[in-house]
């Protein structure tokens, strides 16, 4: 069905509706599934979930923070979810069509669904939503660059019209990466500094109740929720634990029953994965497609220069991060695109490991070895999120020591990394890791496209890079349905950028989620844990 309109734009009809629900109150989709339970589903209990680190708000209209995706997909919905092959199921909308020309995406959305302040959810919120993420979304301004507009012929009814096609669209309608906010309380102010990013009200199954800074954020189960039964659970709690031992503490003990997206160190995790009460769940990341990348300030006076950057790119191994950093828990990855995609070119290498060429490339860019061997001094920032960024700064340095290059490792916590980069602009170059998700429009233009250089708005051009060619090739990619051509544009793209080298791209993570085994159905499509946990469950083991 997917494959009709990637090749030939033709109509996609999906009797969404016709999804169903299978005993226990399973979707079937997801009954099909490995690991899926079919035993009656348990109520009441608390869930006690780690998020990693500290989301710095709750909905993620203006945020693609992993913490952030996490918790707003438990109180706020997509239009869509998604099964683990990525085909569209149900939520807010229970069926839609496209248009042959692939110019008009019909949506029937679901009735008598409540905001959890009572109000009616309808189409005018959807349409509210969709020219929310347009314009405040760090991704939004790509994948929805295409609306026109969105018309609302009646209450239950919402009508995406676009300008040109966009082959990826139908995919980017989940809970985390599009969510619909309430038209009511959003319409007024600036949507970035809204009261409800901290203390949401949307139509997910779980309803806000506090946040305690530095400790927790519960959520309790909304009990008017759209889905008749769910959620089973009472309470869904997210506990922050900054410090990794004790973390591995937490799931050992029980205080944890689940996390997502490596929650403990890789060095611990074979020594849990062999306890009795916890498992490990690979499933549940082709959504996010994560990569683990250096990006360079282009505006820094040493790092403009290209010879600078290659000469880096010479001296960091990306063997010894796949190997020594992320534990041989991740893929080489020396393209934006990921080697999972269909748009990744194969033919790209990394960089080779050669310090002569280094050496040579810094003097020829005019920074020679001084008295003390130094050539010149590098802060490098790295992303506050688990232990990967901050092992991979640490092995950036030492790597760069030996050409030369002073480098000061800075550690912050993520509302202060992401003003730095994002708003301030206040750094040199920094390891970070990025989701590309399900297509190169949505996941990884945001990151080279010169009109998405946004200071203020995390995770979009942070490099700012700008690369006229390199725009014509995504601008067209995102608008091409034959498959043959986009497949064509968008290895030509990572041949300029590899080039170029506004970031030097190093691994793809396997992420896994850790569980205790009386926690079920927590992975049940292909978002994970950013799914919004309606079925899951707990049992007495």
């Amino acid at each position: 069905m997917r494959s009709s309109l990637d090749r030939r734009g033709f109509l996609i009809t999906t009797g969404a509706a016709a999804a169903g629900l299978a005993v226990s109150g399973v979707p079937a989709w997801a009954a099909e599934q490995k690991g899926a339970s079919a035993e009656a589903p348990t109520r009441g209990g608390t869930l006690n979930m780690l998020i990693n680190p500290e989301p710095p708000v709750l909905v993620s209209i203006a945020q693609t923070t992993g913490p952030t995706l996490v918790a707003s997909s438990k109180v706020h919905e997509g239009l869509l979810s998604y099964d683990f092959s990525l085909s569209p199921q149900p939520q807010l909308a229970t069926a839609w069509n496209v248009s042959p020309d692939g110019l008009k995406y019909t949506f029937t959305l679901r009735q008598n669904v409540k905001w959890h302040d009572g109000k009616s959810f309808t189409s005018a919120d959807v349409a509210f939503s969709i020219d929310l993420l347009k314009s405040v979304h760090p991704r939004g301004r790509s994948t929805f660059a295409n609306v026109a507009r969105v018309t609302t012929p009646s209450a239950y009814t919402a009508v995406i019209e676009l300008s040109k096609p966009a082959p990826y669209l139908l995919k980017a309608l989940s809970a985390g990466e599009s969510p619909i906010v309430a038209k009511h309380l959003y319409e007024t102010g600036d949507p970035l500094t809204n009261p409800h990013n901290n203390a949401p009200i949307g139509t997910g199954p779980y309803r806000f109740k506090s946040w305690t800074r530095g400790s927790s954020i519960e959520y309790e189960r909304n009990p008017d929720y759209w889905a008749p039964g769910k959620p089973y659970i009472d309470s869904l709690i997210f506990k922050v634990i900054p410090d990794a031992a004790a973390r591995s503490a937490a799931f050992e003990t029980g205080a944890l029953d689940l996390g997502g997206e490596n929650p403990v160190p890789l060095t611990d995790l074979p020594r849990l994965e062999k306890l009795p009460q916890l498992t490990v769940e690979t499933r549940g990341y082709r959504f996010l497609s994560p990569l683990a990348e250096i990006d360079f300030n282009l505006d820094h006076p040493i790092l403009k220069d290209l010879r600078v950057r290659q000469a880096i790119a010479h001296a960091i191994d990306p063997q010894v991060v796949q190997r020594t950093v992320a534990y041989g828990y991740a893929d080489l990855s020396p393209t934006p695109i990921t080697p999972a995609s269909p748009y990744h070119d194969a033919t790209i290498h990394p960089y080779t490991i050669d310090v002569a060429t280094a050496e040579r490339l810094l003097d020829q860019a005019g920074y020679p070895r001084k008295a003390d061997g130094i050539r010149f001094q590098l802060t490098h920032d790295y992303l506050p999120y688990g232990d990967l960024h901050q092992r991979c700064a640490g092995y950036v340095k030492s790597a760069l020591a030996r050409i030369g290059i002073a480098v000061t490792v800075r550690s912050q916590d993520l509302p202060s990394f992401l003003k730095r980069v994002y708003t301030d602009r206040q750094f040199d170059f920094t390891s970070i890791g990025v989701n590309t998700l399900f297509d190169p429009s949505v996941g990884v233009q945001r990151l080279y496209w010169s009109k998405n250089y946004r200071p203020g708005v995390p995770f979009s051009n942070a490099p700012h890079y700008s690369n006229p060619e390199v725009d014509r090739l995504l601008e067209t990619a995102s608008v091409e349905i034959d498959e043959s051509k986009r497949v064509a544009l968008y290895r030509q793209f990572q041949q300029i950028v590899n080039q170029d080298l506004p970031i030097l791209n190093l691994i793809a993570p396997r992420m896994m989620t850790l569980a205790n085994k009386r926690v079920r159905n927590h992975t049940v499509t292909a978002q994970g844990l950013e799914g919004n946990l309606s079925d899951v469950y707990l049992v007495k083991t």
